[in-house]
């Protein structure tokens, strides 16, 4: 009996062994997977046609998205090309907000306040409309992928800015001190002092915040833009096959995301230091 609750109770902090591991993530899968064929039976049951089964139901479904699989992969491989170059470009935001945020100059940090104080008070999906129906309009901005990435780096460089400040003012003050007794100049501090601890201390967090990224990317849909979740809807819209189109659509985004994760906890341990 203690043999067996073992395989589900860890005493002390120990580590459990490989099979221990497994078998507890053999049982949370099964649990998970009897609820989604129990769900997915309950959705279509009464889509069914005379002597039809469910199992032959699901793969007339599948079988309808395949044919589709070319335009599905693309918006698939869409969603990472905007994910990717808008993580870049709210890094760039992110950093100079922060630096506004320091900044002597008054006019910059308040600028910069109201910024990540207006983007972080507000829905994205407001920001999308604003951005692109009033702001797109005004500056005639009518490249849809441009507008994707300019949207979302406005609103994760707001969140990465505040990942910055904090790095920032989490190096020791002793430290700043001692590099101003030293007659450091403000660009060798940042360089030599401030810049390689703010790297190990902020890593770890926008690989956190690139996972968000990429799910709000799925919002991007309704200003027509052809990444993952409008080419599945689209494609769910002909067949009315939906239930395996969202399945679909929610395993394609587990897949970044989950990786992406991995990423995150890979650098946590990496960069992990006692402070």
């Amino acid at each position: 009996m203690k043999r067996l609750l073992g395989l589900f109770y860890i005493k002390n902090n120990c580590k459990k062994p490989l099979y221990v591991m497994l078998i507890n993530i053999i049982m949370v899968l099964s649990v998970f997977i009897i609820l989604l064929i129990f769900s997915y039976r309950q959705t279509v049951i009464l889509n069914l046609a005379e002597g039809q089964s469910v199992l032959d139901k699901f793969i007339q479904n599948v079988s309808k998205l395949y044919d589709y699989r070319v335009i599905i992969l693309d918006g698939f491989l869409f969603t990472i090309l905007i994910s990717i170059a808008s993580f870049f470009g709210s890094l760039l935001f992110g950093i100079l907000a922060s630096l506004a945020l320091r900044s002597k100059i008054q006019i910059l940090h308040y600028i910069s306040r109201v910024y990540i104080e207006i983007v972080r008070g507000t829905p994205l999906l407001v920001q999308i409309i604003a951005v692109y129906y009033f702001v797109g309009v005004l500056f005639q901005l009518n490249n849809k992928f441009l507008a994707g990435v300019i949207i979302l780096s406005l609103f994760e460089g707001a969140y990465i800015s505040e990942i910055i400040r904090a790095g920032i003012e989490g190096i020791p003050s002793v430290q700043i001190e001692t590099s101003r007794s030293l007659c450091l100049t403000v660009r060798q501090r940042y360089i030599y002092i401030i810049l390689p601890q703010v790297v190990s201390r902020v890593l770890p967090p926008l690989a956190g915040q690139f996972v968000s990224l990429v799910k709000d990317s799925s919002l991007l849909s309704i200003i027509a833009l052809n990444e993952f979740t409008l080419v599945v809807q689209n494609v769910t819209a002909l067949n009315y096959n939906y239930t395996e189109g969202y399945i679909l659509l929610g395993i394609g985004y587990f897949v970044l995301t989950f990786a992406i994760s991995r990423l995150s906890k890979y650098l946590e341990n990496r960069f992990l230091y006692d402070s």
